[in-house]
């Protein structure tokens, strides 16, 4: 028995020594991802030790993604096995990656599924990829927007969404996950959804089958320069997470974010890490290996806010540190994604599970597309859910509910239950019949230019919104804007309410522009906020782009993504009393509001606690 003890003991020091295992990081994985080109050169060992040794010095990593396909080039099986047995020894997790394209330049080429040789070729992939790994991940391009002969042939009578919905959800069962199996029966496949969630039904991407396809998601929370062609506004890489993981049924394996955005400061790259760290992804994924190699610090990325003591500081993170015995000298990116990776790890072990307010959104339904971003960029924290939200005292319904046969009967439950419900101009644009029931507006193309929102304050944009009209007395409004409203001759409604049994339904105005929403005065901000936040410990009062992230264990970060400082105040319930900085250990004390004791029978007192927050900065609380 004791050789067997000391056989067994000798065996697993080998596979210790064969293989260092090294937990960089405590409550979330750092992955790297290797597209195929640079796969196809880690063949020469110099430039694989090379290239490993600059990013490595700089950057914790705790698994590596090989890719073996992308734009037609198929990584020959000798290559990924050296590629895999060197991080390996490394003590690096490895696994396999596909990128189902043509030509990426090619405007993102991608495959003809009902062609068959390109069939035959999709499958040939996911099989000599199910070879070498028992995990691979299929990046952001298993779409199709082709349109060759075979498919327009194919698609018959459909439209191209459901045409290609149909089509992706039988290429994903039986071109790769079925082969895969067929070749590796552990092999977990898992698809990686990028970024633009609200355009996925045009080109096939399945969100109501896929996440069952599947053995899992990823999720692409780069938001880069949110005034680029996909106009991604930052909170989209917190959103995006959560609402994956919601559809998933707690399968979301991870976020992903490349290095778009870093030009326009070092900061716009942090964010997007950090938000994703604290969605609660298990996995934060740097795209790619080429770019953590090949995008050099350089001083451009330095914002000109830096010196105001912001959450990230470019200076410390550029200067020389300390690996072990060596000191190195940042030279790529990759330091930049370490820092805040390591500073957010930290955090997100004393943050509970995020909690936000429920936003309905069904399948496939298109309508005010991506506004629960722009929602979350005014401090509203959204949590979009599949199904319609139930036992919540708010819930947030945008055009994208239109579609749903039952919406009036759920409605009219929520209400009569003692709950509200936010509907959007959108929603009451596209589907008045079914608000009907429940009070009688209008909401046509008729707009408004406005810019005065009386005791709310004004803007110092004109703002184009959509007219609400509605029956004198029979609903009325909370918040109204004109040009001008005080001493004007107009007003149109911005929050508008309607009583119905034990609930009350409130009409969000959304201008034309949902950029817009940012240009809203703090005044009419807060009201806004205040009402739709009664699911909620705490709301935010001051100005738009500052963000606000709660979680089920009393603790709230708050982030500004302005280039200056902003003054805001934390308000909740009456007996909290202190809000203690997660990092700091600062104390910042909270004060009751003085209501008059005539008032207390109309007014609920709140307590306030006051900060200022620097520029691309944040600061997270634990409250009592």
């Amino acid at each position: 028995m004791n050789r067997i003890i000391k056989l067994c003991l000798l065996i697993l020091m080998s596979c210790v020594l064969a293989f260092p295992l090294r937990a960089h990081h405590k409550n979330f994985k750092v992955s790297v991802y290797v597209r195929a080109y640079e796969v196809e050169k880690m063949k020469d060992t110099e430039w694989l030790e090379s290239s490993w040794k600059t990013i490595s010095s700089q950057l914790d990593v705790d698994k590596i993604y090989l890719e073996t396909h992308r734009d037609m080039l198929l990584v020959d099986d000798a290559t990924l096995e050296k590629a895999k047995k060197f991080f390996e020894k490394q003590g690096i997790e490895v696994a396999g990656g596909i990128t189902y394209t043509i030509s990426e330049p090619n405007d993102f080429e991608t495959f003809s599924y009902s062609d068959p040789e390109n069939r035959a070729w999709v499958q040939k992939v996911a099989e000599h990829t199910a070879r070498h790994f028992d995990e691979f991940l299929l990046d952001d391009f298993f779409f199709t927007s082709s349109k060759k002969d075979v498919e327009i042939k194919a698609k018959g009578d459909k439209s191209w969404t459901e045409y290609r919905l149909s089509l992706m959800n039988e290429a994903g069962r039986n071109l790769v996950v079925g082969p895969a199996k067929a070749v590796n029966p552990k092999v977990k496949v898992i698809i990686k959804y990028p970024n633009w969630y609200d355009h996925f039904q045009g080109l096939g991407f399945n969100l109501e089958d896929g996440p069952q396809i599947f053995d899992g998601v990823w999720t692409g929370t780069e938001t880069r320069d949110p005034a680029g062609a996909q106009h991604l506004q930052n909170y989209l890489s917190y959103n995006i997470m959560r609402y994956f993981e919601n559809i998933s049924g707690g399968r979301n394996g991870g976020g992903w974010v490349d290095s778009g955005g870093i030009t326009m400061s070092m900061d716009r790259y942090a964010e997007q890490l950090f938000l994703t760290a604290i969605a609660k992804g298990r996995d934060v994924m740097l795209f790619a290996y080429n770019q953590l190699l090949d995008v050099r610090l350089n001083p451009m990325y330095r914002g000109p806010w830096q010196d105001q003591g912001t959450s990230w500081n470019y200076d410390e993170m550029t200067a020389p540190f300390k690996n072990g015995k060596e000191t190195v000298t940042p030279t790529t990116m990759a330091r930049i994604a370490d820092v805040v990776l390591r500073q957010a790890d930290e955090l997100v072990g004393k943050l509970g599970n995020p909690v936000g307010i429920h936003s309905y959104k069904v399948y496939h339904a298109p309508g005010e597309e991506f506004l629960q971003n722009y929602l979350g960029m005014i401090g509203l924290p959204m949590d979009m859910y599949p199904a319609f939200p139930k036992g919540r005292k708010t819930v947030l319904l945008t055009q994208q509910a239109a579609s749903d046969p039952d919406l009036t009967r759920k409605i009219e439950e929520q209400l009569m239950g003692g709950g509200d419900v936010f509907i959007t101009t959108g929603l009451l644009k596209a589907v008045p019949e079914k608000i009907a029931p429940i009070v009688e507006l209008k909401c046509d193309d008729l707009k408004a230019i406005v810019n005065d929102f009386g005791r709310h304050g004004k803007s110092e944009k004109d703002i184009l919104i959509p007219q609400v009209r509605y029956w004198t007395n029979d609903s009325w409004e909370v918040v109204s804007a004109g040009r001008p409203l005080t001493r004007g001759v107009s007003g149109w409604p911005i929050l508008h309410r309607a009583t119905f049994s034990k609930g009350t339904l409130y009409v969000l105005t959304i201008p034309d522009d949902f950029g817009n929403l940012y240009d809203y005065p703090a005044g009419v901000l807060n009201e806004i906020r205040r009402t739709m936040s009664k699911d909620l410990d705490l709301y935010m009062e001051g100005p738009s782009k500052v963000g606000l992230f709660l979680y089920d264990n009393k603790t709230v970060i708050v982030e500004n993504f302005n280039d200056e400082p902003v003054d805001i105040k934390l308000v909740g319930k009456p007996g909290m009393t202190k809000f203690t900085d997660l990092e700091s250990g600062e104390i910042v004390e909270a004060a009751e509001d003085q209501v008059p004791a005539f008032f207390r029978r109309y007014m609920t007192p709140s307590v306030r606690a006051s900060m200022t927050l620097n520029p691309h900065s944040y600061r997270a609380f634990r409250y009592e």
